[in-house]
């Protein structure tokens, strides 16, 4: 099962690295980077994430230097219960920066809310809303993922937005893969919290991702997005290490 979350951390990074003027990944034997000079002072949009630990510590300086190279703090997406790479990281300046819980959900048998639970939203929303929506939800000080998140992403990517009097004020991205349905940069303004918009926005989404065939949905959850996760049926799988990098303050 933690397979299916990793996976989804493999989407992830393949969004962030074609989202954005002058983003890629490195791919590489069971290791994708995400390299965004767009928003080199965001390590989460410049993230590593592996399959196989040796293959980690094999191309690390590979991915240093690209890291270097635009002047990037960075972050390696540690598995739960992997207790190898987090030695090797700290011995190269990475600090252990936080640990979100990974989360998996059986789609079968959901219903969506009552229409008038939240009457404005869509599946195929303006991906442009997506990254000031998570840099003003996230109060990050700066426009990190308005940055990063430019270019709309491929078909296997679905934009959900809620709307309240015609102004964005939650989104959802889901990503299909292999019968499992990825959900990143949930997020909700802070003046719009308190209503349920984020769990009815995903309530919308969990059930089109099961009607398009997924059997699973995968995330990985902030402290804030986890008691709606779990409200909503979603269990923990463990929790990923998160080891940043920092070339720049």
């Amino acid at each position: 099962m933690i397979e299916r979350v990793v996976d989804g951390l493999f989407a992830f990074c393949g969004l962030l690295g074609t989202s954005s003027d002058g983003a890629h990944t490195i791919d590489r034997d069971g290791v994708r980077a995400a390299v965004v000079p767009a928003a080199p002072e965001r390590a989460v949009a410049n993230s590593v994430v592996y399959r196989n630990a040796d293959a980690l510590e094999d191309v690390y300086d590979e991915l240093a230097s690209a890291y270097a190279e635009i002047g990037a703090n960075w972050t390696v997406w540690v598995w739960p219960d992997d207790d190898a790479p987090g030695p090797f990281l700290e011995g190269r300046g990475h600090v252990l920066d936080a640990q979100p819980a990974a989360m998996i959900h059986d789609l079968a048998g959901l219903e969506r809310p009552a229409p008038e639970a939240l009457p404005d939203w869509t599946g195929d929303g303006d991906f442009s809303v997506v990254g000031p929506l998570n840099d003003r939800a996230y109060g990050f000080d700066t426009d990190s993922f308005t940055r990063a998140m430019t270019r709309r992403p491929g078909e296997s990517t679905h934009v959900y937005v809620a709307h309240d009097d015609g102004e964005a004020v939650g989104c959802v991205l889901v990503t299909d893969h292999d019968g499992n349905a990825d959900v990143e940069s949930v997020a909700v303004l802070p003046e719009a919290r308190g209503r349920g918009i984020s769990g009815r926005l995903m309530q919308h989404a969990l059930v089109d991702a099961a009607e398009r065939g997924n059997e699973t949905s995968t995330l990985v959850a902030t402290a804030l997005g986890y008691p709606v996760y779990e409200r909503l049926g979603y269990r923990t799988l463990g929790r990923f290490a998160m080891w940043e990098r920092a070339t720049r303050s």
